[in-house]
């Protein structure tokens, strides 16, 4: 079955106009930027035009295709989607219904050979780009999980006339801009070359890097990383560790000081009016896999550090690992006790709302117990280390 799906994956046919574009694209920006840069020089307005349609594009990607269409993560306003519609064209990185379909595909079936279309245990190269110069069985279309999509008016149009709408703006907007800014080719090669090149590659990262490099916090049940330095390049989709094991939340970087433009794009979208039902996970959950992660890891490191089945410290960390589960999981029962109380009393704290407080501070008090059994693992992996 192996050699099978070995053999297929390296017959795959070329797919010759992508290969042409991400062939064409980098060379033509290696050569013609710097050339362009040494000959005319590049002035402010095309600089602050290429960050205007980089950021315009990436959100698109993160905000839109991503965190609207893929994940369901919010609702929009018409405008909103528009917006994301247009500029996700420009990024020409696919259609909507294309892309979302894809990624889910990938969550559903992440790291597995097969049928991920850009799995990371098929390598490198394979999931940063490799996986969209042939045409892989892995990679082939299946809308059955976009039918949501599909009933979409907004998202089949740009399906159905993508690549008039992807060439007409990758070209239309940067010579529009370079006309009226009297710099004509100076923001094309920023705006609409270079921006292009860099949006592409810093969105396959994701694919790649974000899946070899970094940490995972949450959990180990897939190849997913954390990388502060790729939520910077990738407007917080760098997150990804956490993404994978909640993918639904608007949130990538769930912490306030973790770089995620697209989360603070959506709240304030929010708090305009324009965007609603935003997804979030209780933080318990959020705890929950990080302790979870954590008896994980120092069980491992137990094992490798065992010199002997009489050694004191070893048996003596043992138990108290083991107290430190039974109170995890005892707070987790009391969690779940309390939810199912709220839930079940949910017509009488219509008329009784100190009742929807009370149960509220039950919650806290148990999401604050378990983060203070987060610090008091964190101590004693350093005592142990």
């Amino acid at each position: 079955m192996q050699k099978d799906s070995s053999a297929r994956f390296e017959d795959a046919p070329i797919n010759w106009v992508t290969t042409t574009v991400f062939t064409a694209t980098p060379l033509a920006t290696l050569v013609l930027v710097p050339w362009y840069a040494i000959v005319h020089g590049f002035s402010l307005a095309a600089w602050l035009s290429f960050a205007a349609l980089m950021m315009a594009t990436g959100l698109s990607i993160t905000a839109g295709y991503h965190r609207l269409w893929a994940h369901r993560a919010y609702q929009a306003h018409w405008s909103v989607r528009l917006f994301f519609m247009i500029f996700g064209a420009m990024a020409l990185q696919n259609s909507i219904l294309i892309w979302a379909s894809q990624h889910r595909t990938h969550h559903r079936f992440v790291d597995d050979v097969d049928r991920d279309p850009y799995s990371a245990k098929r390598g490198f190269w394979f999931s940063h780009i490799g996986w969209i110069l042939r045409n892989y069985p892995s990679g082939e279309n299946d809308f059955t999980n976009a039918r949501d999509l599909e009933r979409d008016p907004l998202v089949m149009f740009q399906h159905r006339y993508y690549m008039p709408l992807a060439v007409g703006l990758i070209f239309g907007i940067p010579l529009l801009l370079g006309w009226a800014l009297g710099e004509l080719w100076g923001v094309f090669l920023l705006a609409g070359l270079l921006r292009l090149v860099l949006t592409h590659h810093f969105t396959f990262f994701i694919n790649s890097l974000a899946h070899a490099w970094g940490s995972q916090p949450y959990t180990d049940e897939n190849t997913a990383r954390d990388n502060g330095a790729l939520a910077f390049l990738t407007y917080g989709d760098g997150y990804h560790n956490f993404h994978h094991i909640f993918q639904n939340d608007y949130r990538n970087g769930v912490r306030w000081w973790q770089w995620d433009p697209t989360k603070w794009l959506i709240a304030s979208l929010s708090g305009l009016g324009l965007a609603s039902n935003l997804k979030r996970v209780p933080d318990l959950w959020i705890q929950r896999a990080q302790l979870a992660m954590q008896f994980k890891r120092m069980e491992l490191a137990l094992e490798r550090r065992r010199s002997s089945s009489g050694d004191e410290q070893i048996e003596r960390l043992k138990r108290r690992i083991a107290e430190e589960y039974a109170a995890f999981r005892k707070s987790l029962e009391e969690w779940n006790k309390v939810r199912e109380e709220w839930v079940a009393d949910g017509k009488r704290r219509l008329l009784q709302r100190w009742e929807d407080a009370s149960f509220r501070l039950r919650l806290r008090e148990i999401e604050y117990r378990l983060r203070m059994q987060r610090r008091r693992l964190r101590l004693m992996s350093k005592a142990y280390a």
